[in-house]
């Protein structure tokens, strides 16, 4: 069954977002790839299991709010779910060694996103 598996933070000030989740949660942030400007972070449930992990990284646009991604198997075969179910598919993207991602809207307008992990994306 498909889950949550990443949550996206943008932020217009990333060392003040840091520190504000950090301080509140205590996430630990790390940057995986020097020269991009993202962070990634991990958070832990209130049993101490492992929760769904994110990243954070300046915002595109004005209007970019925080996004939850559902892993999928396959970004292309539920893309075409989603559109056939009555949402829609705004954006397609693959993530060069990590995988395929496309940001949609649901029937009720809200924004979320789909992820299939794929260290072959190019």
């Amino acid at each position: 069954m498909a889950t949550f598996v990443h949550i996206d933070i943008p932020a217009d000030d990333v060392e003040r977002s840091k520190k504000f989740y950090g301080d509140l949660f205590g996430w630990k942030f790390e940057k995986p790839m020097p020269d991009m400007d993202y962070y990634l972070f991990e958070s832990t449930g209130l049993d101490g299991e492992a929760g769904i992990g994110g990243g954070m990284g300046l915002r595109g646009e004005p209007e970019q709010r925080m996004t939850s991604y559902i892993g999928v198997p396959s970004v292309k075969e539920y893309a075409e779910k989603i559109e056939a179910t009555g949402g829609k598919v705004l954006n397609q993207m693959p993530v060069p060694g990590w995988g395929y991602l496309a940001i949609c809207l649901d029937t009720e307008g809200n924004i979320f996103g789909i992820w299939e992990e794929n260290k072959d994306a190019k």
